[in-house]
């Protein structure tokens, strides 16, 4: 139960991460010329700023079921990720 946490929880921050990132195109492509004598084309070249992701273990505590068969839960002491997310300004 608490890697299928985890791991959703990975996948979300995984998800902002990607949609957090400020691409800058720094020039344009160029297709070759069309001469018997062509120069080699260019892709153009980007500065990628990726957001900053700081995940850290914190207690707090969460009301987990007990694992009898009656139905009661007790209030226990866990550690759970805090994950922010700084995405970079847009100059």
């Amino acid at each position: 139960m608490f890697k299928q946490f985890l791991s959703i929880l990975f996948a979300g921050g995984l998800m902002v991460a990607t949609t957090g990132c400020d691409v800058d195109q720094t020039s344009e492509g160029r297709l070759p010329d069309v001469d018997v004598d062509a120069e080699p084309g260019a892709l153009p070249s980007y500065d990628v700023e990726t957001p900053d992701v700081d995940v850290s273990m914190e207690e707090k505590k969460v009301d987990v079921p007990d694992v009898d068969v009656d139905v009661d839960s007790k209030e226990r002491t866990m550690s759970l990720p805090d994950v922010d997310v700084s995405v970079p300004s847009d100059e």
